[in-house]
């Protein structure tokens, strides 16, 4: 059946799938993570890459309470599946038959759960390190976990290039107005921009009061 064709016959349109929260998420965890990994060499930077660190473990901690209560694609539920599912999906793709899920499918949902797991490694191995706690062990971890978390963002970036050209719709742009293909009845109601508001402003916040020092428990 032709992609823009639903099961129903009806046609595919712009539909709403990202609300508010999941898309200020991404966006800050992106230019938290490339400014914490720019800064980290940088002793004269030290506080902006503290500030960056830390607010990537604020938005990891804000987006896992908003992966169980938030809105239908959002939810953790929708897209963790077992490894029956993620094999699935990729013996679908080598065959050039990719599912086309509205929301995230079964391999990205795994890799961005894994990708935020590994950033509250290197956060908490950071606030060890920065307490002298465990030695040169802490710090070791901080770095290992690092290099690690940065190859799965180039192979989320890779991915998202391949699934857009295979799916024939821009994911980066759906990550920014929130819409993809769809059934008019598979789209979210309320996209949540005041929710999504307060989580930026509550970030930027933050960010500030680790920069400054505000927060000496966490930069001494």
């Amino acid at each position: 059946m032709n992609d823009t064709v639903g099961a129903t016959g009806k046609l595919k349109q712009a539909i709403m799938v990202w609300d508010m929260p999941v898309r200020v998420f991404h966006w800050l965890l992106v230019i938290c993570f490339a400014g914490a990994w720019l800064t980290s060499e940088s002793e004269r930077l030290q506080m902006i890459h503290y500030a960056f660190g830390y607010t990537s473990c604020l938005l990891i901690l804000i987006r896992l309470v908003w992966g169980v209560i938030g809105t239908r694609y959002a939810r953790f539920t929708q897209f963790l599946k077992g490894p029956k599912a993620v094999l699935g999906h990729f013996m679908a793709m080598l065959r050039g038959h990719p599912h086309h899920d509205v929301g995230h499918n079964p391999a990205g949902g795994l890799v961005m759960v894994a990708l935020m797991l590994l950033i509250l490694v290197i956060g908490v191995s950071g606030y060890l390190s920065v307490k002298e706690l465990l030695g040169d062990f802490a710090g070791e971890i901080h770095e290992s976990v690092a290099s690690l978390a940065l190859g799965v963002v180039i192979l989320h970036i890779l991915a998202a290039i391949v699934m857009s050209l295979m799916e024939k719709q821009n994911l980066v742009k759906s990550m920014v107005d929130g819409k993809k293909q769809g059934m008019p009845e598979q789209g979210i109601r309320y996209p949540q921009y005041l929710l999504g508001g307060l989580i930026l402003i509550t970030s930027l916040y933050f960010f500030y009061l680790v920069l400054t020092g505000a927060l000496p428990s966490l930069t001494q």
